[in-house]
């Protein structure tokens, strides 16, 4: 039973084959809203991470990421 955990399972998988990650910004939505992005995350760091102060940035941020 064990076998057919490193073989991929009963139904072939991967067999053995090393499953590794996207890199990061592979996708092009990693490339666009960069200043929402920006303006998002400072607005977290600077309020101690609570999100209710940051909610227009959070906004702004998914609006643009909607759009494109």
């Amino acid at each position: 039973m064990d076998d057919l955990f490193f073989t991929g399972g009963v139904f072939g998988g991967t067999r053995g084959a090393r499953v590794v990650p996207l890199e990061k910004g592979v996708f092009p939505l990693d490339h666009e809203c960069e200043l929402e992005k920006k303006d998002y995350l400072n607005c977290m760091k600077t309020s101690g991470h609570q999100s209710e102060t940051c909610r227009e940035f959070s906004k702004k941020y998914l609006r643009c990421r909607m759009e494109k």
